[in-house]
């Protein structure tokens, strides 16, 4: 659901929409008054994008791009484990003497040797309570979202986004059943408030660091288009337009709007939250590091939602939310950010839907 805003920003909130049984993209230049001109924005790697594709046949990439971040992800997770492992093994141990006697260092004592240095802080987030039996529930998470989102590219040509209030609901409670499995991987070892550091003294900080955050992504959803990203995705002939943007836009069920929106700003934030930082970021930080975790978990979380133009704004978006609850400590905020993240996204598809004359 959080995608919805990353494939659809430039459109709803830095190009003129139409809203209607299809939308009507306006040039960037056409919006801020710039030239427009075919090296303008990307306009060079648009044309040359073009080109190819009129020239030459060039099949939907879609499936391929999302297998590859999958695959990147894995890699990464793999090599960064196995050299963390060899790194431990192959430390050297250093002699340490310990004082004599009268305080004195002795040159006649027996050294004590230390395995290697001491290790690394793991920052706010804790994984002492992760075991080698983690690794399959990390594999459980990414070969779940691996299937369901490979079958869904798979599944044939694209079609116009039908969705009742019975589907819905069923999306929504499986979002909530994937959360409730990671937690059960992790309940009989620590207790949910410890493991999600939802105990936070400065819960209030999520008022002001979730506008922030939001903000700075749009800056840089705002760059994408000014560089000419969308537009070079266009190119590729890939939809640009997730359905479930396209259902807030076209869908006249009341129910369906509003299943919708509790989808994208309730149950999102809390499911995804609890899958893709609480347990996944967590889980290969204990054997691959913060860094490396980081990384995998912002690709997976943006292959997850199945769409290439929401690939990068995605994993983007994903690093962040992982660098806000590393920093704080607290799953709490990161929900914050993605609640408000998720929010403006159907407020501003509500807005251009029923007040266009106010957002063209």
């Amino acid at each position: 659901m959080v995608s919805a805003l990353a494939s659809s920003i430039g459109r709803e909130l830095f190009r003129n929409p139409v809203i209607g049984k299809h939308c009507l993209d306006l040039h960037p230049s056409q919006t801020f008054g710039l030239p427009n001109s075919d090296f303008y924005s990307g306009g060079a790697a648009l044309a040359v994008a073009r080109w190819r594709r009129s020239h030459f046949h060039m099949p939907d990439p879609t499936e391929f791009v999302i297998i590859a971040t999958f695959s990147a992800a894995f890699g990464i997770f793999v090599l960064t484990s196995v050299a963390r492992i060899f790194s431990r093994e192959t430390s050297v141990a250093l002699p340490v003497i310990e004082p004599g006697p009268d305080d004195e260092t002795s040159p006649y004592q027996t050294p004590v040797f230390l395995a290697g240095p001491p290790p690394l802080p793991v920052g706010r987030v804790p994984v002492w309570f992760y075991r080698p039996l983690d690794l399959l529930g990390i594999g459980f998470v990414f070969v779940l979202f691996f299937g369901l989102v490979v079958t869904s590219v798979r599944s044939g040509p694209k079609t116009e986004p039908v969705m009742d209030p019975q589907g819905l609901i069923a999306s929504i409670a499986f979002q909530f059943v994937i959360a409730g499995i990671v937690t059960a991987f992790v309940i009989g070892r620590i207790r949910p408030i410890e493991w999600l550091g939802l105990r936070w003294a400065g819960w209030g900080w999520s008022f002001l660091i979730a506008p922030i955050v939001v903000m700075l992504m749009w800056v840089f959803f705002w760059g994408l288009q000014v560089i000419g990203f969308m537009q070079w995705i266009e190119s590729l002939g890939v939809e640009t337009v997730q359905d479930t943007v396209k259902i807030l836009q076209e869908s006249n069920n009341p129910a369906v709007l509003g299943l919708m929106a509790f989808a994208a700003v309730i149950a999102a934030p809390l499911c995804e939250e609890i899958v893709f930082r609480g347990y996944l970021y967590s889980a290969t930080k204990r054997f691959a590091g913060p860094w490396a975790a980081g990384v995998c978990s912002a690709l997976i979380f943006a292959a997850a939602h199945g769409s290439i133009a929401a690939l990068l704004p995605l994993f983007a978006f994903g690093c962040v939310l992982v660098f806000v609850y590393e920093k704080t400590g607290s799953l709490w905020a990161p929900i914050a950010v993605h609640f408000c993240f998720n929010g403006a996204t159907v407020a501003i598809q509500m807005a251009a839907r029923y007040f266009p004359q106010h957002v063209t």
